[in-house]
């Protein structure tokens, strides 16, 4: 089988890309999908919260899901779902499995990893005690609870304050159980700031900062559970130990982008975002890869994944049309602060603006965002407050960053 685009990801990156794509006049275009359904995660997000920026409306995740699906579906697009991604070869064979085609190769022109990502699990993170049932990820939850219709537990104690795990924490309440409490090993939260408002204070849900779990009991099931606060280098402080009772432990504690497939392609991957290391683009080093959305750095709303998806089918689609762009590349670094910059190169084409995106490693308040260029820093934004819990995002005019003989620094300065 041939295809000019392939689109690895049919959620909200993918399907956005696709549509995107298709708009720009590619017209062989075919997205894989590993589960029954198109749409990703969202199917089983039904909180609200979802299409604020993408379609000025505020929607729950399946809503959002919907909408998107139906685009792609309404453009004509092929979908092929419950097939299996399993390997991407340097030339651009993709080779898949499906179960009434089989094992099966599709020759690309291009190709856009949108795989998402996936939870860090118990063995991730090394917890110790019994290895017994009620230990599940936020996401697993979710997904019994919204899916299946099966409440997983009625006492909870939530491990992480990611964004899943912090919205999970609200509606564990609204369904009946009790949510013991929430452990956090940072000083701060690892989701947006309004969930722990309006998940966690609006809940009278106790969090404790700065600790751990070093124990889990029980016979069978969870029982209980024991916290301690941890030091400076994230190691628990003996005598600080506390137990408590429980019959389910939830682990939010974050994200990691599914680039088992890019590390087979040989795509250079980047040890901060996990992901693939791409130009603004972005193209992966392997020419005529793309990739975005959570695969390619975890975002914090699934509107910025879906215009991201949008920029890698407009890019790829221009690929096709006129072929990779010969021109002059620049490396982004991480300055004081920043934790994954995107994108890590720059390319001296055209006089449009280039939008860069980071975390940042602790929480600053009346800080300043500054882009160095060559050691100078040529344009600088003020931020009251950033937090690792929210991307940092911000546009360069192309031209001041052309100028840069050796490399760009985005840095914090507080």
């Amino acid at each position: 089988m041939k295809k000019d685009l392939v689109i690895i990801g049919g959620g909200a990156a993918g399907l956005s890309a696709a549509v995107e794509a298709k708009k720009q006049g590619i017209r062989d275009i075919l997205v894989l999908e590993r589960s029954p359904y198109l749409g990703g995660i969202l199917r089983q997000c039904i909180h609200n919260g979802f299409g604020v920026h993408k379609y000025k409306e505020d929607l729950t995740g399946v809503e959002f899901a919907y909408r998107i699906s139906s685009e792609a579906l309404n453009a004509d697009i092929e979908c092929l779902t419950n097939t299996f991604a399993l390997n991407i070869s340097p030339q651009k064979v993709i080779s898949a499995i499906h179960p009434e085609k089989g094992l099966f190769e599709i020759q690309a022109k291009a190709i856009i990893l949108a795989m998402g990502c996936r939870e860090r699990s118990r063995g991730a993170l090394m917890i110790p005690g019994k290895r017994i049932a009620g230990i599940i990820t936020a996401g697993t939850a979710q997904h019994y609870l919204n899916i299946d219709g099966y409440l997983p537990g009625k006492n909870i104690v939530i491990l992480g304050s990611g964004d899943i795990g912090l919205i999970m924490a609200r509606q564990f309440v609204m369904e009946g159980a009790r949510v013991e409490h929430v452990v956090e090993i940072m000083p701060y939260s690892g989701g947006l700031a309004r969930n722990i408002s309006q998940c966690l204070e609006d809940f009278d849900i106790p969090i404790s900062y700065n600790s751990t779990i070093v124990d889990i009991q029980g016979k069978g099931r969870v029982e209980q559970v024991t916290i301690a606060k941890v030091d400076e280098n994230r190691c628990p402080i003996p005598g600080t130990e506390f137990e408590l009772p429980c019959d389910t432990l939830l682990i939010s504690a974050g994200l990691i982008p599914e680039n088992e497939l890019t590390r087979a392609a040989g795509i250079e991957l980047s040890e901060t975002t996990k992901g693939a290391v791409v130009d603004d683009n972005l193209m992966s080093s392997l020419e005529g890869v793309f990739s975005c959305g959570n695969v390619l750095h975890v975002h914090d709303l699934v509107d910025f994944v879906s215009m991201e998806g949008t920029k890698a089918g407009r890019n790829a689609a221009r690929y096709l049309k006129m072929g990779a762009v010969e021109n002059k590349a620049v490396s982004v670094k991480d300055g004081f602060g920043v934790n994954g910059v995107v994108p890590q190169k720059i390319l001296f084409d055209g006089d449009d603006e280039v939008e860069f995106m980071f975390r940042p490693k602790n929480k600053y308040k009346n800080c300043k965002i500054c882009i160095d260029v060559d050691g100078n820093c040529i344009k600088e934004m003020k931020k009251m407050v950033v937090t690792p819990g929210e991307m940092c995002s911000f546009r360069v005019e192309r031209t001041l960053l052309n100028q840069a003989e050796q490399d760009i620094t985005v840095r914090l300065e507080v």
